[in-house]
């Protein structure tokens, strides 16, 4: 189907540090998003010379009905393909991303040790709404929901994602959380975890969830005042890339 505006993937080159490596940058976007949410961040890190990579996930960026006929499993699969690529062309990689991209970075770096740190951006692992035990059966009911996507506060601007929330989909998200919180002890990396103190999409929980399950001893977690879900995308954001910066820089030093 045809790419919707600014939700191609987005990729740059690098550019070879003091030391001569060049530093890989994986960013996942969200349920429902596309890399428009993330495209800012992106170019933020290729200006400082990173390889940076943001993957469109298999049905999105498109329509939300294509959307309904993929799951986890799929979008999981893109994002190592996405990290194998970049990994070649790379001597080290960082992986960060948005709400389920945060989910899928946390599944990757259980998976591969090498990954020298993770960036997450109000991350799902789990959600204390009650309606979503019902997904099993609504599903076959109902198609699907009202979007979740624009949870922005600054005035203007959009985050180009679907107006309507396919419930398969949603469903096998809401079923992988379960394995990703069990794969949480595998994760060893340092960890930069942005919050936003009003989120009307991801509750608290998961954050509490993630930090209290990593095995990680290098953990950072900041609280954004001034945004909501789409923190890349709001008030907040130039922190978030900057300080994303900082730590990348940092964990990938010799």
């Amino acid at each position: 189907m045809p790419v919707l505006p600014e939700a191609e993937h987005f990729s740059s080159a690098g550019e070879p540090d003091a030391s001569g490596r060049t530093v890989g940058v994986l960013l996942s976007h969200g349920f429902t998003g596309s890399p428009a949410s993330m495209r800012p961040w992106g170019e933020a890190l290729a200006e400082r010379g990173y390889a940076v990579s943001v993957p469109r996930l298999p049905g999105h960026g498109t329509s939300w009905q294509e959307l309904a006929t993929t799951t986890y499993d799929d979008w999981y699969a893109e994002i190592e393909r996405a990290h194998a690529e970049l990994a070649a062309r790379s001597d080290v990689v960082v992986v960060g991303g948005l709400s389920m991209g945060g989910t899928l970075a946390l599944d990757l770096a259980a998976h591969h040790r090498d990954i020298a740190g993770l960036v997450l951006v109000n991350p799902a692992v789990g959600s204390t709404n009650r309606q979503l035990l019902a997904l099993p059966a609504l599903k076959h009911v109902i198609k699907s929901m009202p979007g979740i996507g624009n949870d922005i506060k600054k005035p203007g601007v959009t985050e180009s994602g679907y107006d309507r929330t396919p419930l398969r989909a949603l469903h096998t998200l809401v079923q992988a959380w379960k394995k990703v919180r069990t794969q949480l002890p595998d994760v060893t990396c340092p960890l930069l975890l942005f919050r936003s103190a009003e989120d009307h999409v991801v509750d608290p929980s998961s954050a509490r969830i993630i930090l209290g399950g990593v095995s990680s001893r290098d953990v950072d977690e900041v609280v954004l005042a001034n945004s909501y879900h789409v923190a890349t995308l709001d008030n907040d954001a130039p922190r978030i890339f900057q300080e994303s910066a900082a730590f990348i820089q940092r964990v990938t030093a010799r």
